[in-house]
């Protein structure tokens, strides 16, 4: 009994990883066809941030549970602000370093990558994509959700960790920042 215990913990631990490499996979892919997207509109290929990756990761988490149908602009945007505070501390990421960078999630049923390529080059949020002040992304799936976190390389959009806080008197900010999100589905 021992032994089939320890096989299938191992079972577990190798699924876990190869999910991981399987997510980040996905996740390479759909940044290589976003900057293939920039190169076409003459803008520069974005670069991987990690402290993006790690809010759109988080952001991500937040969202798997909602439907693609079920999900309001306005519904996720006052659940991503109430969550946002929690999620910067998360990723130690100050908020002032956020206010310039753009988060862009996207629901598509079972997360076919070329919808969801589709649904960030042939929308509205084409025109975040081929803005050349973003210089770096992150991004974060779960489920149906996939989230992209475009970055800048000025302190206000680059989510750096220095100082990071979130107090009272940083709370407008933050809100500010948040309604500016784009929800396309």
């Amino acid at each position: 009994m021992e032994c089939f215990g320890t096989r299938l913990v191992l079972l577990h631990a190798f699924l876990l990883l190869f999910s991981v490499q399987v997510r980040s996979d996905e996740e390479q892919d759909l940044l290589q066809g976003i900057n293939s997207f920039r190169t076409s509109a003459k803008a520069p290929a974005l670069l991987k941030n990690d402290k993006a990756d790690c809010v759109a990761d988080e952001i991500a988490d937040k969202m798997k549970d909602k439907s693609c149908t079920s999900s309001t602009g306005a519904t996720m945007q006052s659940q991503l602000m109430s969550d946002y505070p929690a999620v910067l501390s998360k990723c130690k990421v100050d908020v002032n370093t956020t206010t310039e960078g753009m988060i862009l999630p996207v629901c598509v049923p079972k997360r076919t990558a070329t919808l969801v390529l589709t649904n960030y080059t042939q929308s509205q949020n084409a025109k975040y994509l081929n803005d050349s002040k973003f210089t770096g992304a992150g991004i974060g799936t779960e489920d149906d959700w996939t989230v992209l976190v475009l970055t800048t390389n000025t302190h206000g959009g680059s989510f750096a960790s220095t100082a990071y806080r979130c107090v009272t008197r940083y709370y407008g900010l933050c809100i500010l920042f948040l309604l500016s999100l784009a929800c396309v589905y």
